[in-house]
This record gives C-alpha cells, sequence and structure tokens, in this order.
C-alpha cells in the first residue's frame, strides 16, 4: 500500500542469484526433483489469493502489511518486481492463467461470472495427460459455470490440501490449486481489530482520500492477506512433513489488484500488479529478484516446461523458466486488457479496455469513452449497486456518499469519471496513474509508438477489438451473476 514503494526496484535491492538450469529444463525433456532422483518429477502448487495486489507484502517493503509466508518463499527463491495479471477481473485473469492465452483469445472467457469452453486446453489437463494428479481446494476457476467440464478447470475438489496429500501416491507427480476468497470483500470487521495491525501504518495511495474509516477498511483488506499468508504457510509445512518440499515449485499470487475504487476491474497497475513468489529448490537460487515484465498466462506454459511437457503453440505467455535462470532476454512490454467485469450498465454493456504496459510507460485504449468505467451511476438491475464495477465497502461508500465534498471531489472523478479514448501515463515520475500525457505534444512520438505496438501485437494474438474495436460482440454473453 505504500505510495512511497510503488516500483520494484524499491525492493531491498538484493543483488540477483540465480542458479543454473541444466539440460534437464530443457523444453521438453523432463525437470527431476532437485533430489536427482529419475522417478520423482517437480510437482507443482500454486497458492492462489483472490483480490491480493501489489505491494501488499512485506517483501516489497508495505510497512503494514504481514506477510512471513510469502516473504519466506521470496527469500528462498524468487520475489517478482513487475508481475501482472492479464485482466484485472476474477474470472478472465483466472482463465488466462489457467490456459496460457489472453483473455480476448477465450470467448465467453473473458468476461467476469461467464463460462470457459472445454475446447480450451488448460494445464492442469495437460499435465494429467503426462501422468500428474490434479487437485484443487475452494475458489479455483471462475466466478462461472463449467457444465462442459467434468469438474472445475482448475482440478477436481478437495476439502483441503491435506485431504489431497493423504490421496497422494508417493510416485505420482501432482499439480494441485490452493484458492481461497481471502481478501475478496465482504471483511469481517473484529479479524480486523483482532490482528493488532496499525491503522498508521497504512500508506494510502493518493487515489484515494485519507480518512479513519478508509485505513479501518484497509486493516481489514491486510488482516484478509494475513489470513491467506498463515493458510499457504500450513500448506508448506504439509510439504515439508511429507518429504516433499525439495520436489516442489511453489507458487504465491493474487488473480489481480486490491478490491478499491480505481484498481480492481481498471488497468491501472493498482488493478493489474500483482505478488508473484516462485521457490523451486535446487533451480532457484535463493535471493533470486526478478524485474522483468512478467504476466501471470507464463504460468502455464511454466509449469509445462518445469514438467518436460511441450508447450501448444496457441499459448501467449512465456516461460519463466529463462528469467529464473538469468538467461531471458528483456520483455519490452505486456498487453493487459478488460471485457465485462460486472452487471454495471444497463443492458449489460462492457467497458472493453486495452493496455500496454512498459517499464516506464502505461498507454491505456478505451474503445467506449462515453461509458463510465465504474458502471452507471444508478443500478444496472434490481438488487445491483450504482458504479457497480466498484466492489461494494465502506471505501466506496465514503467516495459516493461525499461526492460533493471538496476532500472527496477528485478522488471520486478519478474513481467514476469518463476517461478519453486513449492515456498515457509515466510511471517513472507518476506511479499511481494520476497524470494522463495522452494529449501533450512533446509526448505524441511515444504514444504513437506505444499505440503501434498495441495494435501490431492485437493483429498478432487474433484480437477483434484491432479490427472493430466498436462492437459489442462479448457484451451479451449471458450473466450468470
Amino acid at each position: 500500500m505504500s505510495a512511497g514503494r510503488a516500483d520494484g526496484h524499491d525492493v531491498g535491492r538484493r543483488t540477483m542469484l540465480v542458479s543454473g538450469l541444466a539440460g534437464a529444463l530443457a523444453l521438453g525433456t523432463p525437470a527431476l526433483a532437485a533430489t536427482g532422483r529419475r522417478d520423482r518429477p517437480v510437482n507443482i502448487l500454486i497458492a492462489m489469493a483472490d483480490d491480493w495486489g501489489y505491494p501488499f507484502a512485506g517483501a516489497y517493503g508495505s510497512r503494514a502489511a504481514r506477510t512471513p509466508t510469502f516473504d519466506r518463499l521470496a527469500a528462498d527463491g524468487a520475489l517478482f518486481t513487475r508481475a501482472f495479471c492479464a485482466a484485472p477481473s476474477c474470472t478472465p485473469s483466472r482463465n488466462a492463467l489457467l490456459t496460457g492465452q489472453a483473455p480476448h483469445r477465450l470467448g465467453a472467457g473473458a468476461n467476469l461470472w461467464s463460462e470457459l469452453p472445454a475446447t480450451f486446453a488448460v494445464y492442469p489437463t495437460l499435465l494429467e495427460q503426462a501422468g500428474y494428479r490434479s487437485g484443487r481446494m475452494r475458489k479455483g476457476y471462475g466466478p462461472g459455470v463449467h457444465p462442459q467440464w467434468p469438474h472445475d478447470p482448475a482440478g477436481p475438489g478437495f476439502s483441503s490440501f491435506a485431504e489431497f496429500l493423504r490421496e497422494q501416491p508417493d510416485q505420482e507427480p501432482f499439480c494441485f490449486w490452493l484458492g481461497t476468497s481471502d481478501p475478496h470483500r465482504p471483511y469481517d470487521p473484529e479479524l480486523g481489530e483482532d490482528s493488532g495491525i496499525d491503522p498508521a501504518a497504512v500508506d494510502l495511495p493518493p487515489y484515494l482520500p485519507d480518512t479513519p474509516e478508509i485505513r479501518d477498511d484497509a486493516v481489514n483488506y491486510l488482516a484478509e492477506v494475513e489470513r491467506f499468508d498463515r493458510e499457504v504457510g500450513d500448506a508448506l509445512r504439509l510439504l515439508h512433513e511429507r518429504g516433499l518440499s525439495e520436489d516442489t515449485l511453489v507458487v504465491m499470487t493474487g488473480d489481480h489488484g486490491w478490491p478499491w475504487p480505481r484498481a480492481k476491474a481498471n488497468l491501472y497497475d493498482a488493478g493489474t500488479r500483482v505478488p508473484l513468489a516462485i521457490r523451486w529448490p535446487g533451480r532457484v537460487a535463493p535471493g533470486t529478484v526478478v524485474d522483468r515484465l512478467t504476466v501471470l498466462s507464463d504460468l502455464a506454459p511454466t509449469f509445462l516446461h518445469a514438467a518436460g511437457q511441450p508447450v501448444p503453440a496457441e499459448m501467449t505467455g512465456q516461460s519463466l523458466l529463462p528469467a529464473l535462470s538469468g538467461r531471458a532476454a528483456p520483455r519490452e512490454f505486456v498487453v493487459l486488457e478488460r471485457e465485462r467485469h460486472s452487471l454495471a450498465r444497463a443492458g449489460n454493456l462492457s467497458y472493453p479496455v486495452r493496455a500496454l504496459r512498459t517499464d516506464q510507460w502505461l498507454y491505456i485504449r478505451n474503445f467506449f469513452p462515453e461509458r463510465r468505467p465504474a458502471g452507471d451511476p444508478f443500478p444496472a438491475a434490481p438488487g445491483r449497486e450504482g458504479f457497480g464495477d466498484i466492489d461494494g465497502g465502506p471505501t466506496k461508500a465514503q467516495l459516493v456518499d461525499n461526492r460533493d465534498r471538496p476532500e472527496f471531489a477528485e478522488a471520486f472523478r478519478l474513481a467514476t469519471g469518463r476517461r478519453p479514448a486513449e492515456e498515457l501515463y509515466d510511471l517513472a515520475s507518476d506511479p499511481h496513474s494520476l497524470r494522463n500525457l495522452a494529449g501533450e505534444p512533446r509526448c505524441a512520438p511515444v504514444r504513437a509508438r506505444l499505440s503501434a505496438q498495441l495494435r501490431l501485437w492485437m493483429l498478432r494474438t487474433h484480437d477483434r477489438r484491432a479490427t472493430d474495436p466498436r462492437t459489442d460482440f462479448w457484451d451479451h454473453v449471458e450473466y450468470f451473476g
């Protein structure tokens, strides 16, 4: 939450240490566990939080976030300082992670509360075909429906990781998805009160008013982050007790940014930048820091690569194993996107956006600037709230209820006001994307270059909005929520 630590280069500046990945990591060759036993291929455990965004972890310098498990995992392996979700919305972000593909390639799966067609391959199924046992607990794919699948695309359900491990054959590799609803709204204020987190230690970002109510809301959020961290710590202890720690690649991350106005469901860093740590004993050197631009759709090809399996050509993500070994070429940009988030507009219309994020710049293309990015001011359907693309809670209520007061007016405008067709931000001087430079003549060459790069990437990945930007071809997919 620290505004002063918005850039990953502020992380303790540890020296990049990397281990040489042996030829066993060559694509298509089984990657053995650190024991070297040829009957022990790598296991894969991903711990996925719900709405956990950057920089809400101790390893990123947050004064108030207490995440000893994440911090230890990063210290024992790799800490990613520029990791992003493919879309700042649960369903498309998780779909992109599972398939290794950009959300716009996934049909209805580009929307929240939708359906991922079974025609798309997901990494758990591909690993099952290679002899892995897969499983999942609590929130995996979605929210949405999956009638074409025998179970959740993230894997068959178990009540806990402990139950899954009790049934795990000794000589069979596994991939497991440890899902949680923390730190998704709504929050239990008692959990925040009992946490002992000091509201004064919370560094609120400048797009929010600094009020006691918003600080308390942030404490409740951080208390759920801490609970998720404890749960992952319990899972790592189970691995240790079973003698599986050295054989398991562990990933800990969140599906998108925190559920605050101008964060979740937005393509600014507050909505798309996520914590990410990867531990793989004997393969990733302790203390590794990866500053390279990363997107969560990179994880599916990474898991397949680590397991020695071919990566399907349709995956737009890139294996992270070269980056973990220091052998990856610099990545010039990642592309972020959104279609429909929630039922927030009359007619269930979406707010489609694409963005190109470099180390320094964020270029955003809003395809329907006449629409409101946070949704209509009035409820779009019975039982809904106005500005429905902002999660309900004390912070939203403060902004909406006090919109006409001078101390709230700018934050309300930033969260709900209409945005121009193009936005451009210099993140080196403006990490929270508050000063749009798209219309400034001095920035015209940068804007033109980034716009061209975004369009070329969209064409290359068959994004229909590259050639038909104003058609609502995804808006009328049935809304299940």
